[in-house]
């Protein structure tokens, strides 16, 4: 069977480097966990565990070269240079991850340092998926198949005027058709195509790492300073840390109604846009847009961010409904890096909990804007809907 490595340490989401940035400046003692959750049921053959195993074992082996240090420095100025320097002496460490097999059903957990554990989440996620249809056997389209769809794509994604963005790290189907996507999205050069979330990608097709935070930001400062405080508190230390750059926030950790109560003129104007990423997209426009105004600020002036499983239906309704209102992007996962013939997976990976000032862990909980995707310890997310008044 043939081996599945990564082939650097960037092959991650740029919003995780952007984050252990932050993490490495302002909680250096906090110890986290991660956990699996096979959302789709999908069941692993024999011997799964042992070759994931494997392919973590072997992430111990990636550093950060000297030409992507580079990188870096000149693409992202707002890292710290403590940080890069920090980046070229990391590595993985493989005894960080646990990883489970029982019959079909597979657990993977990560425990640690936060500003060393944050960087798992990505790659496992991708390793996962890559080892699934390898050991399966399962056949995907043809490349010529796989490029001239995603040209397709674009083509149609420029003639709607919209800026689009690849975000399909976790769940693509392999590295082999990572790449072979990225190599038709950038044939034309008047695409409105504007980047990647990959940052080693990024640095290869050379076009714009695209990222800012995750949930685990939020979910993190609630275990760490309470439900209420969650999204003023990792607004502001995000301010702290970037000074206006990376300047688009995610607002549907804890709820967007609840999100807005904290995102107060300051942090409105500061902030270039948001992000969706759960619920009704075109609710979630008009209440952004109603936001802005309340908060006196032109919407036009200020952007959404749309990733929440788009297809290009979604997109060209979205785009239809917002023109004229407010700026728009997309960001676009698993269709552009999974769309080969086979049923994606649906898998992720969450910060469950937080170890406390007492060595007590303290489970993390998000409450999206669709209910079926609330994530975390049942009691603890009554206690936040009991908290944040969330019906």
């Amino acid at each position: 069977m043939r081996e599945v490595r990564l082939n650097s340490i960037l092959d991650n989401d740029f919003y995780k480097i952007t984050m252990q940035n932050a993490v490495v400046k302002l909680f250096t003692n906090e110890i986290v966990k991660y956990e699996f959750i096979n959302r789709g049921k999908h069941e692993f053959p024999e011997g799964f565990a042992d070759e994931l195993r494997k392919s973590v074992n072997a992430m111990a082996e990636l550093k950060l070269t000297k030409d992507e240090k580079k990188y870096l420095k000149v693409t992202c100025p707002y890292l710290a240079l403590p940080y890069l320097d920090f980046l070229e002496g990391f590595h993985y460490d493989p005894s960080e991850v646990k990883i489970e097999q029982s019959g079909t059903e597979l657990k993977v957990s990560v425990e640690g340092l936060w500003y060393r554990t944050i960087l798992w989440e990505v790659p496992l996620l991708a390793l996962i998926s890559e080892l699934h249809y390898e050991m399966n056997h399962l056949e995907r389209q043809t490349n010529e198949e796989v490029i001239d769809k995603t040209v397709e794509k674009a083509v149609h994604l420029t003639e709607l005027g919209v800026p689009f963005a690849e975000f399909g790290t976790r769940r693509r189907h392999s590295y082999k058709v990572h790449r072979l996507v990225m190599d038709a999205l950038i044939q034309d050069k008047k695409s409105t195509f504007t980047g990647t979330s990959n940052v080693h990608l990024a640095m290869l097709y050379n076009v714009k790492p695209i990222g800012t935070h995750a949930h685990e930001w939020f979910m993190f400062h609630a275990a760490e300073f309470g439900f209420k405080m969650a999204n003023s508190i990792a607004l502001e230390n995000w301010v702290d840390v970037y000074r206006g750059d990376l300047g688009v926030a995610l607002s549907d950790t804890y709820t967007t109604e609840v999100f807005f109560q904290q995102f107060d003129k300051k942090f409105a104007k500061l902030f270039d846009g948001v992000r969706h990423d759960s619920g009704d997209p075109l609710e979630f426009a008009d209440k952004t847009i109603a936001h802005y105004q309340k908060q006196g600020i032109n919407p036009l002036f200020k952007y959404i961010i749309f990733s929440d499983g788009l297809n290009l239906e979604k997109v060209e309704e979205i785009t239809n409904y917002c023109k004229g209102r407010i700026g728009i992007s997309f960001g676009i996962g698993t269709n552009l890096t999974n769309d080969v013939g086979l049923k994606p997976m649906n898998i992720v990976m969450k910060l469950i909990s937080v170890k406390g000032i007492n060595n007590e862990w303290i489970p993390t909980v998000k409450l999206s804007d669709e209910k079926g995707k609330y994530t975390g310890d049942p009691k603890m997310i009554e206690l936040a809907k009991e908290f944040l008044r969330i019906k």
